[in-house]
Order: C-alpha cells, then sequence, then structure tokens
C-alpha cells in the first residue's frame, strides 16, 4: 500500500512557475514509476508526466519544455517543476504511484494516487 500526499499547488500569475511536490509512505518507494495528471472542470484526468523508477522521464506535449518531474528516493519524493504557467494549466494536479516500470500515460495504467493540490494561473 501506498499513500500519496501532494503540496505546493497555489494562485499564480500567467509567466510565474510553482514546484509541486508528491511525498510517499512506504519503503519501496524507489520500486515505483509515479506520474503526474491533471483535471479540469468537466474535462477527464490527463497526462502531464511521468518519472520511471530507473529515472526516465515522459511529457505530454502541453507541458514539454516548461515542466520537469524529479524524484529524491532518499525521501519518498517526485516532484513538478512547473515554468512559464499559462492559464490552460489551471487544474487540479494529481501525482499516482505503478509498480508497472515504465509507467504509463493512462490513468489507468496507476494503482495509488494522492488527494490532488489545485493550480491555478490567471492571465
Amino acid at each position: 500500500q501506498v499513500q500519496l500526499v501532494e503540496s505546493g499547488g497555489g494562485l499564480v500569475q500567467a509567466g510565474d512557475s510553482l514546484r509541486l511536490s508528491c511525498a510517499a509512505s512506504g519503503h519501496t518507494f524507489s520500486r515505483y514509476a509515479m506520474g503526474w495528471f491533471r483535471q479540469s472542470p468537466g474535462k477527464e484526468r490527463e497526462f502531464v508526466a511521468l518519472i520511471t523508477s530507473g529515472g526516465l522521464t515522459n511529457y505530454a506535449d502541453s507541458v514539454k519544455g516548461r515542466f520537469t518531474i524529479s524524484r529524491d528516493n532518499a525521501k519518498n519524493t517526485v516532484f513538478l517543476q512547473m515554468n512559464s504557467l499559462k492559464p490552460e494549466d489551471t487544474a487540479v494536479y494529481y501525482c499516482a504511484a505503478t509498480d508497472i516500470n515504465w509507467g504509463g500515460r493512462g490513468a489507468s495504467d496507476y494503482k495509488y494516487w494522492g488527494q490532488g493540490t489545485q493550480v491555478t494561473v490567471s492571465s
């Protein structure tokens, strides 16, 4: 069982940066691939970024070059550095974990989810 707790969301202006954190419980964090997803009102949850247990990363086209996912296995934490934020990045951001080595871009690939943190970008 893995419990995930996100933090770092908030209200920012377009062009600003935010760093989201996701703290995981358990002793096997390093074995999980981790993902970030987001969901806006009336829209389906969408893939943002993933990092495999080996540190490989993958991004949605909409955030590539602006967002960076990283992990600190010693602290059981995964991060999402978000730069050059746009109003269309406004959403609830969720952290997720899977024991599938390569992770996945679909929400159904992930077994454990955090409660989400709100990111609002004003124009």
